[in-house]
């Protein structure tokens, strides 16, 4: 037999983080193989009737459970919780002598020991005393403790990783909220920040309200800034420290002035980027339009100062054109080129509207490019997969016990599941482009050519707070329908594509025409597995 007391939710299914409550549990062993009780009660006060009991198998000994049920039921009405500790109330030592003298009575000498219970009701009474001794003043939440909580509570639900890096988590809270200082708002956005550290995710981050409101607008048709989206360095990237340039918007500030995928960004305005995060970065990089920025980049042994003006920079999503293949005079065969460059609001309803376009000039077969593309929304990364695949998988969504969920497609919002496809992709295709060039390998939609994709394989959701606030939080990963798992790997295409292989749509289609280039493909080449 054996009393445990302590402060955390046992008997109760509810999880709410102000709600705080104390236990004692009283277990017995029967001497009858596999058969135990096990009596959970909680001494919170108002809580009075949480009582479980379990695996009572024993028909012979029911009424005897019963009645431990009721005493220790009775012995709840005598504590209340006090500020993490219990406050013991004037009639509890002969409440507990009552209890004593119950479980000694003829009816529960079978059940427990003289010496199991003298312990029971000597750790109760010690406790309790102990407890009482103690002058606590008592404690209510304030508004930047429930702000807290709120934070904690997304993470609770939210995190992928429900050992949070290790840690009790429900400790975690009961410690921060005792010995956090949370006077003001910024005391509070720290100890909020010190909780999400502990996970040891650079994808998972707090967000002041500013930043909530900067990272929400890059999914959004514009923004100022210079253009390029970054990210943290992959094993890739060997011991590089910084972050790492994914993309440059085509025509941004930093597309002309040659930053390209796979630079390093080591400082912005003469602040090292070493140890800072991506949303930091991001912040510093936007700015009102005209005003100056100073950045450091490298690229292998070259570093570079830049010098950048900020613009506004169209985030449309899509440009498209016709390239015409060598073939038999009017006859040449038709290939409609997709830029897809990144996952807005506006991506899906976009490529759709240009296959229209394209196929209404008779186009006969399609070459979608996402080099480059650092990603952005989820949903609509699922959604252009439905554009090409008639049928199939799209992508696995993962947690720490394995698949969470399937996205999938019956072939309802197709498009294009006919005609000839290929994917182009380079280490800046990253998280919603890798969703959609594995889900279009791995259905053997579509040819891939290029060099292996960034590897960006977990899933983060946005939450925003009461006070304007958010937390970007990794939610799950995901897996391509061949259960591939590309994080930090990235998808391998079917073939490379030749080095001197453009990226900007008119230099594309000169390489599909001129035998002579030193970039040529012909139709055949391109499209073949």
């Amino acid at each position: 037999m054996e009393v445990i007391l302590r402060s955390s939710v046992v008997c109760s299914s509810g999880r709410s983080p102000t709600n705080f409550s104390s236990e004692v549990l009283v277990s017995y062993n029967f001497p009858v193989k596999k058969s135990r009780i096990r009596v959970c009660c909680s001494l919170l006060g108002k809580e009075q009737k949480i009582v479980n009991g379990f695996s009572a198998q024993s028909r012979g000994r029911r009424n005897g459970y019963k009645k431990i049920i009721h005493s220790l039921w009775c012995l709840d009405k005598r504590f209340v919780l006090h500020f993490g500790g219990f406050v013991l109330k004037p009639d509890c030592v002969s409440g507990l002598r009552k209890f004593e003298k119950a479980l000694r009575s003829e009816k529960f000498s079978n059940f427990f020991p003289s010496f199991s219970l003298r312990v029971i009701v000597g750790v109760m009474i010690v406790m309790t005393l102990s407890a009482a001794v103690t002058k606590s003043p008592s404690w209510a939440l304030t508004e930047e403790n429930l702000l807290f909580l709120e934070a904690w509570r997304t993470l609770d639900r939210a995190y992928i990783d429900k050992t949070f890096n290790g840690q009790s988590w429900f400790r975690y809270r009961e410690n921060a909220l005792r010995s956090e200082p949370m006077n003001t708002r910024e005391e509070t956005y720290a100890a909020i920040r010190k909780m999400v550290s502990t996970l040891d995710d650079p994808f998972t981050r707090f967000l002041e309200p500013q930043r909530f409101k900067s990272l929400r607008s890059g999914t959004r048709s514009s923004l100022t800034g210079v253009g390029i989206s970054i990210g943290y360095p992959t094993a890739k990237d060997k011991s590089a420290s910084g972050l790492v340039v994914i993309s440059a918007a085509p025509g941004g500030p930093a597309n002309r002035a040659g930053v390209l995928s796979g630079d390093l960004l080591l400082a912005i305005n003469d602040k090292s980027t070493e140890n800072m995060g991506i949303y930091d970065a991001a912040e510093r990089l936007q700015g009102p339009e005209g005003s100056p920025v100073e950045l450091i980049v490298r690229r292998g042994t070259e570093t570079r100062h830049l010098s950048l003006i900020r613009e506004e920079v169209s985030l449309n999503p899509v440009k498209s054109r016709i390239c015409k293949a060598p073939g038999s005079g009017k006859d040449d065969p038709l290939i409609g080129y997709i830029k897809l460059s990144s996952f807005n609001q506006n991506a899906s309803g976009a490529v759709r509207k240009a296959i229209e376009t394209l196929r209404g000039n008779n186009v006969n077969a399609f070459i979608l490019d996402l080099r480059d593309n650092s990603g952005g929304l989820f949903p609509e990364g699922v959604e252009i997969a439905k554009i090409w695949l008639d049928k199939g998988v799209i992508v696995y969504i993962c947690d720490s016990r394995g698949v969470r969920d399937i996205y999938d497609t019956d072939g309802s919002n197709v498009a294009a599941a006919s005609e000839p496809l290929v994917v182009l992709v380079n280490k800046g295709t990253a998280s919603a482009s890798e969703i959609l060039a594995g889900a279009l390998k791995d259905n053997k939609r579509a040819v891939v050519l290029g060099e292996p994709t960034y590897g960006k394989g977990k899933i983060q959701s946005v939450f925003e707070l009461s006070d304007g606030s958010g937390l970007a939080v990794t939610v799950a990963r995901y897996e391509t329908p061949a259960h591939t798992d590309i994080d930090k790997v990235g998808v391998i295409p079917d073939h490379p594509l030749p080095i001197s292989f453009p990226k900007d749509e008119d230099s594309f289609c000169g390489c599909l025409q001129d035998p002579a280039s030193a970039c040529y493909l012909n139709r055949v080449a391109l499209f073949s597995r």
